[in-house]
């Protein structure tokens, strides 16, 4: 159960409705902080819609984090919106077999996206070989917004699991397709 109460739109201001738009709880928590929200769906909004970064390559990383992190809130909602962005079911099950040091079938950039995306969330940096290995697939606006990437969603793992809150059942039903091993 979740820290605090779950607002709703008729809670909120006239100039915050806005920050309801979709009506999730992640959402619906973090508007007890409306600037907070604000400054939150801006930098969501530009990895979703503006960095040039590689949509497929940018959800293969938050699905690592939710994974690594056992986030179900953000994994699950993950594995749904990276359907959107050219994940596959395969490219999902492979996070799993990565995660556990297993071979898959991931092209090469992808792995070393994950392995950056684990290194960062369990030791706070990539290795210099991991790093090494991003630079010479990516060009430096790219890795730049891996990076920040990673470090948001890091963020957003921290935030979900301190204040507790409750995955939508509709979600909920992804984690049996895509079970944590």
């Amino acid at each position: 159960m979740a820290r605090l109460p779950y607002l709703d739109v008729t809670d909120l201001a006239p100039e915050h409705k806005h920050l309801l738009k979709r009506n999730i709880n992640l959402l619906r928590l973090m508007s007890h902080s409306p600037k907070g929200a604000t400054a939150f769906h801006g930098m969501g909004h530009y990895i979703r819609f503006d960095s040039p970064l590689d949509t497929r390559l940018r959800e293969m990383a938050i699905l690592q984090i939710g994974y690594l992190t056992r986030s179900v809130y953000e994994y699950t909602h993950h594995i749904k919106i990276s359907r959107d962005f050219g994940v596959s079911d395969e490219d999902i099950r492979a996070i799993a077999a990565e995660t556990a040091g297993r071979p898959s079938s991931l092209d090469p950039l992808t792995g070393h996206v994950l392995r950056a995306a684990r290194e960062m969330t369990t030791g706070l940096t990539t290795t210099d070989e991991t790093f090494a290995a991003l630079s010479s697939h990516l060009d430096k606006e790219c890795l730049t917004d891996l990076v920040l990437i990673i470090s948001f969603y890091n963020a957003v793992v921290r935030f979900l699991a301190t204040m507790q809150i409750d995955n939508e059942p509709e979600y909920q039903a992804l984690l049996a397709e895509f079970p944590f091993e």
